[in-house]
């Protein structure tokens, strides 16, 4: 059948190959061309699980030069005004021989953002037996994926900016990117994934933000999507980042809530 609403887009996986001559890489990132629309989508690692899986797999690895290379790409993604083969081309010369790209691969998608996710899991993510459900969402991109699909069956896909950078609210360079963001009456939200269970000091992070960017907004409200529902009581983790959300005015939505929460907002985000 037709794919009438599909788009033609390209892709690069980017490896790390800390050995040339074993020849032997892992998969770190994917970058992501709307060539018609002139847009780029990259995505890096970025958990503490990803970076075990690599020094599992690599114990010698480079971190520093891993955690570095986010903050290059962001820059000269900015900056550049090309197509592909040509930004694909600067990055060849500018980055260590220890990152590397896959020849280009082609394919038809309707959505960017939702491709990427797709791409990162299917190519980057590390595996997961096939347990559950629940399961799927302990990371930060499965309770992303997740609320991408909550999303569009709500109807609120069309209306959210998504991967929202940061470093117009900090500092520069920063390269925070925030999962989404909208305005309804007068205020400006956002909306970001966090993992309690996996990566609950990333809470910090978020609250940093979210303080950084109230100083540039009349009206503004963040809200945390999180993949299970928080329970302070006898758990240290979930008292901490419930405490510390709290504080910061900053609304926590489980997954499991979710639907409910994109039905009541779609009439009034715009």
């Amino acid at each position: 059948m037709a794919e009438v609403n599909s788009n033609p887009f390209a892709y690069h996986v980017i490896r790390y190959i800390p050995n040339l001559i074993r020849d032997e890489w892992v998969n770190i990132g994917v970058v992501l061309h709307d060539p018609a629309a002139g847009k780029f989508r990259v995505r890096l690692i970025e958990e503490e699980a990803e970076y075990a899986r690599v020094r599992r797999l690599h114990p010698a690895a480079n971190e520093s030069l891993l955690r570095g290379i986010a903050p290059l790409l962001e820059d000269t993604l900015g900056e550049h005004r090309g197509d592909l083969a040509e930004w694909i081309a600067k990055l060849d010369r500018t980055l260590s021989n220890a990152v590397q790209f896959s020849p280009q691969t082609g394919l038809l998608a309707e959505d960017l953002d939702a491709e990427l996710d797709r791409l990162y899991t299917s190519h980057v993510a590390p595996p997961r037996p096939r347990t559950s459900v629940a399961g799927a969402a302990e990371t930060r991109s499965g309770i992303r994926s997740g609320a991408n699909q909550v999303f569009r069956i709500a109807g609120l896909w069309p209306k959210l900016e998504r991967s929202v950078r940061v470093d117009q609210f900090t500092y520069s360079g920063d390269p925070l990117r925030l999962d989404y963001s909208y305005r309804r009456n007068g205020t400006q939200g956002f909306i970001h994934s966090l993992a309690l269970t996996r990566d609950p000091a990333q809470a910090k992070v978020l609250a940093y933000t979210a303080d950084a960017i109230r100083g540039r907004f009349e009206k503004t409200e963040f809200v945390a999507i999180t993949e299970v529902e928080p329970h302070p009581e006898g758990n240290d983790r979930h008292k901490f980042v419930t405490g510390l959300f709290e504080k910061e005015n900053i609304q926590i939505v489980p997954l499991s809530r979710l639907p409910a929460w994109a039905h009541q907002m779609r009439p009034q985000v715009h």
